[in-house]
């Protein structure tokens, strides 16, 4: 009897447990609560979903059919990524994109964030890192001499590696790997005097049966670093002083095999004369192929129709006096050329600020970012408007181009694509605080070289010359020695040192490191450059229009003075942007949203980083701390297995802004 009535009660128990009450406290089984939760509408629904977090969602689209499809609503997932990654709302959904969830899965599972590998193959800072075209090879170079070109398969291994000191070079700085990957070109700093600015380029073939010296270029100043022109052929400079603080920077295009039958067969030959004022000189010079580019579609005929009016792009070469000579120190990255040998006083020369209207105010981006630690990068809106869009070429057309060109006749100089030759340069003191653009028109090269007047004729001239004597020409005015040299075709002031360059891979945008310089301020001495902030900032300049259309502000920390700073490179992948800096960190920046997503821990100095152009989740960053750290995304990690369970080097700047 007993055991009846406690079966009996437990019965109640269970259907109490299994009714549910409604708002009128009327009781409902599991069934009915079934039919509730179906009938709700699905804003409702998504409002629900909207409050929980992306891993719940993802489990509540399992539940079934219904709730699969309102879990994949696109805006829902607009909602979370904006939530995420603090995105502008009128930010539209990136081109070519499938949806806002695959967004929000590329930028938290398929970015570098994992280090799969830290290599030690330097005894000294590492200051440069390049990847070959077909990302099958990574190049670095070091204080130590040497320069070593690794596999980046997982796991990365040593392939060939050169010991530059045999050549009496201090160390290697740079280096970059021509169009079909079949030859490495090696920039270096020559052992000399503390002030001494000589060094010398090396090519090296990069084959499957071996790594061997095809040739060396000298290479002066050695912050020019050098750059291919074409596949076999490659430009470097010389610097010539003319008088006090004016000199000419002279490019010379050189053949990457200088292994010649005859004495009477070139090797080299003169590209471009330029001219420089106030101790300042061309460096860190870089090709930019603009297929863009014809009679139709050409920003420099513009900008030479805009030049009669007032433009605050352009530079006034007239040259500026100087005096004073600020101390340098070679102890740390890979700093400037040293051209402070030379004193002289000068005039005041007022500010040439850039501004754009179409870009946040300078000022009050500094107060912004200064309050609430924003680093995105801000564009113009023309800037995502022709991303992925309207006004790009192919890499198809542009591959079909070359073929017929090359089926039609070879074209060693590859005049058939239009080309930018890019360089930072000055005109107010000797840092680098100027971007120089030169359109490169036809180019040929001689087949033999020119004999010249003989040995008789040589002496009659000077004789001549030694009657009639002319005076010097006045290098100080540039107006009445203009002939002499090649013109700049533009030039873009961006009021602040520049140490870094790199282009996006279709070559239309370019991106630049620099620190900035005071508002307003007045350089009085050429020698003594102004203070430069401890903040890096980085400018989009879009090379179709030749305008500025994007900037971020204290993006990253540098924290060495004027007289010692050196290049901090970044790279730029058709997804992503990528820095080093001196706070001991890299940073990754998504190129279209401009969110700041990823810094990469170093023990010192980052110098360089390095995208593999055929996998974007790929990153390789250098440091004086002597390492080279290989990082790969998530997704990738768990095909390679990687263990993830210990990575603590990267550091997530949308969950971690307390570290930023």
């Amino acid at each position: 009897m007993e055991c009846t009535q406690e079966m009996a009660m437990t019965d109640d128990d269970n259907k109490a447990k299994k009714q549910k009450f409604s708002p009128d406290n009327e009781t409902i089984d599991d069934e009915s609560a079934a039919t509730l939760w179906w009938s709700i509408p699905e804003p409702v629904l998504i409002n629900i979903l909207r409050r929980l977090e992306p891993q719940d969602i993802l489990n509540a689209s399992a539940t079934c059919r219904r709730w699969y499809e309102v879990a994949n609503d696109n805006i829902l997932w607009k909602h979370k990524f904006q939530e995420h990654f603090r995105t502008d709302p009128s930010i539209p959904l990136k081109p070519g994109a499938a949806s806002w969830k695959d967004e929000y899965a590329r930028l938290t599972s398929r970015i570098p964030f994992v280090q799969s590998e830290r290599l030690y193959g330097h005894t000294h800072q590492v200051l440069h890192v390049s990847f070959s075209h077909n990302g099958e090879m990574f190049a670095t170079c070091s204080k130590d001499g040497y320069v070593i070109i690794w596999n980046s398969t997982h796991p990365c291994t040593e392939r060939y590696f050169h010991n530059m000191k045999h050549f009496n070079w201090k160390y290697t700085q740079y280096s970059q790997f021509n169009q079909s990957d079949t030859l490495l070109l090696v920039s270096g700093v020559h052992f000399g005097a503390p002030h001494s600015t000589s060094g010398e380029i090396a090519v090296f073939t990069v084959g499957e049966n071996g790594s061997h010296m095809r040739c060396r270029v000298r290479n002066r100043p050695y912050d020019i670093f050098g750059t291919w022109f074409s596949d076999q052929y490659l430009i470097s400079g010389d610097l010539h002083w003319l008088a006090h603080l004016i000199s000419t920077s002279v490019l010379w295009l050189n053949k990457a095999n200088q292994e010649v039958d005859s004495e009477h067969v070139p090797v080299m030959n003169q590209l471009y004369k330029l001219y420089n004022q106030n101790a300042s000189s061309v460096r860190a010079i870089m090709m930019a192929r603009c297929p863009w580019l014809d009679e139709t579609n050409d920003p420099l005929a513009e900008h030479t129709a805009a030049s009669k009016e007032e433009d605050s792009d352009d530079v006034d070469m007239a040259p500026c006096s100087s005096s004073n000579d600020p101390g340098r120190s070679n102890t740390v990255g890979n700093p400037l050329s040293q051209l402070a040998s030379v004193r002289h006083s000068v005039d005041t020369i007022e500010n040439d600020d850039l501004e754009d209207d179409s870009l946040p105010s300078t000022s009050t981006r500094r107060r912004r970012t200064h309050t609430t630690d924003d680093i995105s990068i801000y564009f113009a809106d023309e800037y995502r408007r022709l991303y992925n869009g309207e006004g790009c070429i192919s890499d198809s057309s542009d591959d079909e181009e070359e073929e017929k060109v090359v089926e039609e006749e070879p074209d060693d100089m590859e005049n058939s694509i239009p080309k930018y030759l890019i360089f930072s340069t000055g005109s107010k003191t000797y840092t680098p605080h100027q971007i120089g653009i030169k359109r490169i028109r036809h180019v040929t090269f001689p087949k033999k070289l020119d004999p010249g007047p003989s040995l008789k004729e040589r002496y009659a001239a000077k004789k001549e010359k030694n009657q009639v004597r002319e005076p010097d020409p006045d290098w100080n005015n540039y107006d009445s020695v203009a002939d002499r040299f090649d013109k700049i075709d533009k030039v873009i002031d961006l009021h602040g040192h520049i140490i870094g360059m790199a282009l996006s891979p279709d070559h239309r945008y370019l991106y630049v490191n620099t620190r900035p310089w005071p508002e307003n301020y007045v350089i009085s001495n050429p020698l003594e450059p102004p203070p430069i902030a401890q903040e890096i900032d980085i400018h989009v300049i879009d090379l179709m229009t030749l305008k500025r259309v994007g900037n971020m502000l204290r993006a990253h920390k540098a924290y060495t003075p004027s007289n010692e700073c050196f290049f901090i490179f970044l790279d730029v992948c058709d997804d992503y942007v990528a820095s080093g800096a001196e706070d001991m960190h890299a940073y990754l920046w998504d190129r279209y949203y401009g969110i700041s997503l990823v810094k990469y821990k170093h023990t010192d100095v980052v110098n360089s980083v390095a995208f593999n152009p055929k996998d974007s989740q790929m990153l390789v960053t250098t440091s004086d701390d002597f390492s080279i750290k290989i990082w790969r995304s998530k997704a990738a990690a768990k095909k390679l297995n990687i263990d993830m369970t210990d990575n603590n080097e990267a550091f997530d700047l949308k969950l971690n802004r307390d570290m930023t």
